[in-house]
Order: C-alpha cells, then structure tokens, then sequence
C-alpha cells in the first residue's frame, strides 16, 4: 500500500506499507544510493509472511525512485535524517521501532541518532546496520591505489559536468546492460537472477543527478560517535565478504565503535544483501522484532 508523505520542504516521498501489523513493532526500512524501497522488498515479504507479523515501512529516499527529484543542495545526510524523522512521525507516530538500514541507508541511520537522540532513544528498539560504513568511505575505494583512484575521480568529475549526465532522466531504459556492471560492482559470485534483476533495476531508474548530487555527502560522512546512542538498544551488523563499496572493514569499524552490537558477515555475499541474503537479513530482523515485542509487553 502506498503511503506517500510530505515532509518539511515540500518534497513527496514515497512509502510503501507491508505487512497486517498484529505484532505491536513498525519495521522501518532505508534503501542505499541509487535504489529505491524495492531493494528492501524480499526482506518484507519475508517479515510479513504467512499474513502474520510486524507492520513494515518502506520509503524512497528523496531523490530516489518514486519520491520527488530535488536540488543537490539538499542531497545530504542531515536531511535524510530528518526526512526519516517525519516519516516516522507521519507514518508510525506511536510503537516501538526496529529500524534498518542498507549502505546509504545504515548512514542514514546514524546521521538519526546524530540529529534525534532523543527520538532513537525514546521509540526505537532494534537497529540493523546492513553492508554500511561509520565513516571512511573513500579509504582504498573499490581496492583502488591512489593513482587510479585520482584517475576515476577525474573522469567521474567530467561525466558529472556534462549536458548528457545533466538531460538525462535515467542512467539506463535498459537495466539487462547494467548486468555485467552490477554482478562486478554490487552482488556476490553467488548471486542468483532475482537479486540482479531487481539490483539492475533499481540503479538503472536512479536519476543521473541523484548518483553525482550525493557523493560529497557520502565522503564527507563520518559518525563513529553518532553510533553511542544506540549502545542501549539490541543493533546488528550485517556485512558481505565480497563486499566491494562497503568493504568487510567497515563493518567491523562499525563493531570496535559499538561493543554492544553483533557483528554477522555472511560468506561470498556481496554489497546487496538485501537481495542476495534476504533469509539471512530477515531472520536478524525477526529477532529485534521478537525483542522489541517483549520488551513493548513490559
């Protein structure tokens, strides 16, 4: 069911609502750069089946998807942050909260806890920080040495100031060519069609200058410390050992930063794992669901 929101600024965002709700938890659930709440939507069905289970938001980033385009100026952390906080005040006012969060999404997350401590305090009651970063994200990019790396930010720079980047609607009408990039890039060895199709799809829809307008944003984060506030509440952190953007340092970066959290890396996964472990992701977030739900009870 769409649910769409207004948040602030005016900007529309698009929300998805899953799932009956006859558990007393909202599952809260944060796409990652050029996707959309589709990359989330096998973990859904899986919290919501059987016609049992918790009531599940999904919701396009602004920017991304079906929500509204929007100026770079306020493609930002801090903004999706508050973005995330009216949702919730729209969408799940009242209930404890098991928040997720892929890539961009988990950063997300933090830059939340970073702006509304007291909100994370007060309503949320499990975090899952999947295939995401504290902090570092240009550190050894994509294994990359200085040189060649200096070498792909010149040309992204170029590509970004083009009138072809700037006139186009979409990077792609056509998602099956995007398949050798994003097994190469995004998924596993082991990853099978569905995950690729909807990986290919999603950042094949992703408006040109959404990829470009969050970038700085991206590098610049850096929320170590943002992680304390969730050092009372039951987090997983969930990463892939292929992972080639958020690298399995990362999490474990995010785990000396947060002892309280359970650190899981699952084998030959890559950066979706969303798509490519959706078992996987969703049983951890059963588990902060039953948690929450005890909890709530008292």
């Amino acid at each position: 069911m769409d649910n769409g929101v207004r948040v602030a600024d005016g900007v529309r965002l698009h929300v998805e609502v899953d799932g009956p709700g006859d558990v007393p938890v909202t599952v809260v659930l944060a796409h990652g750069w050029t996707l959309d709440s589709r990359s989330w939507g096998p973990v859904a069905t899986r919290l919501t089946a059987g016609g049992a289970g918790p009531r599940v938001v999904r919701y396009d980033h602004r920017g991304h998807g079906r929500s509204d385009a929007v100026d770079p100026a306020s493609m930002t952390l801090e903004q999706l942050a508050d973005d995330l906080a009216e949702l919730i005040d729209q969408i799940a006012p009242d209930g404890p909260l098991v928040l997720g969060g892929h890539s961009m999404g988990g950063m997300t997350l933090m830059a939340l806890a970073e702006r509304h401590p007291d909100l994370v305090a007060r309503r949320v009651c499990g975090v899952a920080l999947v295939a995401t970063a504290s902090g570092g994200t240009t550190e050894g990019f994509l294994g990359l040495a200085p040189a060649p790396l200096a070498a792909v930010q010149r040309a992204e720079a170029r590509l970004y100031g083009s009138r072809w980047w700037a006139r186009r609607q979409m990077l792609s009408r056509r998602p099956g060519l995007l398949h050798p990039g994003m097994r190469w890039l995004l998924l596993g060895p082991g990853a099978d069609r569905e995950a690729l199709r909807i990986t290919a799809q999603c950042v094949a829809g992703c408006r040109p200058a959404t990829l470009s307008g969050f970038r700085p944003t991206l590098e610049a984060h850096e929320r170590d410390a943002a992680l304390a506030v969730f050092a009372e509440i039951p987090t997983v952190v969930l990463a892939g050992s292929r992972d080639r953007l958020t690298p399995v340092r990362a999490s474990r970066r995010i785990a000396a930063a947060l002892p309280t959290a359970s650190l899981t890396i699952f084998p030959e996964a890559g950066h979706m794992l969303p798509v490519e472990r959706p078992a996987g992701v969703g049983a951890r977030l059963e588990v902060l669901v039953r948690t929450a739900t005890v909890s709530a009870a008292r």
